[in-house]
């Protein structure tokens, strides 16, 4: 219960300063709580719900963030800070013409800040945007590789990397790695015939693959990447380059955000085509149309090869499996459990994602993207403002039902890397660590071998070439928000 007493306020301050510091120091879970403390102590003061906000942006808690900036203007509807906070939350999950409602009041309110002429130009480009692909939206588009001609793209011969014959090799793998390490690209040629081969190859799989831990082999699990390809080269100079001894199951948002998206979706579909059945791709919620437009992947592949690639991409990501049930015990998917305790393994399995290839705002495929664990029993809004989040009681019901010890999902932040929660049934992995270059967290992977003990093992990012986050997101007003 809050109460405005003068004491109560000094108290909610000095919250508010802790608040701060932690904000500075990049530890946005902190900075919530100190934020939290500080409103329960003293609910009148706007600053503490804008600044709340700000650091559930950072977290992409973007609903909470949405809710907060909300608050925030119920208590001074001239506080600009708030309108822009709640303007860059509604932008991040893809309610443009919200956030263009309050870009336009901070421009209205400031007609000289240059900063929001800026965002509220970009968010304009990207509302005309998103109408224009919805009115030349149809129903079933034509395969982007239909006519797709390889063998009359010629590769010239200056061309000074490895060749790639009608075969994926490691040779070929090794050298495209020290090429992207190098800030060089591979032949287009190449990168089309990489996506089509690892299309092929995803499209047949089950939408759940179901895999063992075959005797003298381990079995990795790494959650989102988001473009951050030097950490990921670190995670296999540690753990092992994968090989039949060592596979791995990437967990969805290999794309978006950093800015080597182009170079992790190669090298993953690289070692897909040549161990089809020993490494293991998950859809993720940035393997889709909307989030790519906003978020840098389809600027990223037209700024370094074309137009045509992302739609090759485009139409890869629609194919690939979303869910892999691991030695009939775990199950890995990249966001959570759903509204319906009636779901089952098998709902799943009959899941024909190739007739719904974008998952759209309800039903399995979205909520198998999008939806997060939390402490409290029972389903509850989603701090994201997309999907829903479901509590322990959920977690323990569905492993039950299924048979299963445990889910294991990425998605979201995690400070240690990883996060084991509902009474061990519901496992966060996530491998981005020092996300986006400001979040001071570790990365995390996991290791299962023959007999299913999950064994965790955390990294720290290592440096990369001066490139910023999000530089190939044109027209986003989410850039350089960072």
């Amino acid at each position: 219960m809050t109460s405005n007493s003068p004491e109560d306020k000094a108290a909610a301050t000095a919250l508010k300063v802790q608040g701060n510091k932690a904000f500075a120091g990049h530890d946005w879970p902190g900075a919530v709580d100190f934020y939290t403390q500080a409103i329960e102590k003293y609910d009148a003061d706007p600053s503490f719900f804008c600044n709340r906000a700000q650091a559930n942006i950072k977290l992409e808690a973007y609903g909470y963030a949405v809710a907060d900036a909300t608050k925030a203007i119920e208590l001074d509807k001239d506080y600009i800070k708030a309108y822009w906070r709640r303007a860059i939350a509604n932008t991040a999950i893809l309610h443009s013409q919200d956030a263009l409602r309050d870009f336009k009041t901070v421009c209205r309110k400031e007609p000289n800040n240059k900063d929001a002429k800026l965002k509220l130009s970009e968010c304009e480009k990207l509302v005309k945007k998103i109408n224009f692909l919805k009115a030349i939206e149809v129903a079933d588009p034509p395969s982007a590789f239909e006519g797709l001609d390889l063998d009359s793209i010629e590769v010239d011969q200056t061309y000074d990397g490895v060749r790639l014959q009608k075969e994926m090799t490691q040779e070929f793998i090794d050298d495209m790695i020290e090429r992207f390490k190098n800030g060089k690209k591979i032949h287009k040629k190449y990168v089309f015939q990489i996506i089509k081969a690892v299309r092929d190859i995803v499209h047949d799989e089950p939408t759940m693959v179901e895999v063992e831990v075959a005797s003298e082999t381990k079995l990795t699990v790494c959650g989102d990447t988001h473009g951050q390809y030097f950490d990921l080269l670190e995670i296999f100079r540690l753990n092992g380059y994968p090989s039949e001894k060592q596979g791995y199951l990437f967990n969805g948002d290999f794309v978006d955000r950093g800015s080597w998206s182009t170079e992790i979706a190669l090298l993953l579909y690289a070692y897909k085509w040549l161990r089809p059945k020993y490494f293991f791709l998950n859809r993720g919620n940035h393997e889709t149309d909307d989030m790519n437009r906003v978020y840098g992947f389809e600027g990223e592949c037209k700024a370094k090869y074309n137009e045509k690639t992302f739609r090759l991409f485009s139409e890869s990501f629609s194919a690939l499996p979303l869910a892999t049930l691991i030695g009939k015990k775990y199950l890995t998917l990249h966001g959570g459990l759903f509204s319906d305790d009636k779901i089952t393994l098998d709902d799943i399995r009959k899941l024909d994602r190739h007739t719904q290839r974008q998952p759209g705002q309800a039903g399995l495929m979205m909520e198998m993207l999008w939806t997060d664990p939390q402490p409290q029993p029972g389903r509850g809004p989603s701090k994201r403002g997309v999907g829903l989040q479901f509590g322990p009681d959920v977690t323990k019901r569905f492993c039950e039902n299924n048979g299963l010890e445990a889910v294991i999902r990425s998605h979201e932040v995690r400070m240690d890397g990883y996060e084991v929660e509902h009474d061990g049934r519901c496992i966060t992995v996530f491998s981005a660590p020092k996300y986006c270059d400001t979040t001071e967290n570790k990365g995390a992977y996991i290791n299962l071998g023959p007999e299913l003990k999950l064994e965790y093992h955390q990294f720290e990012a290592v440096p990369h070439p001066d490139i910023k986050p999000m530089a190939y997101a044109t027209n986003s007003p989410l850039m350089n928000m960072m």
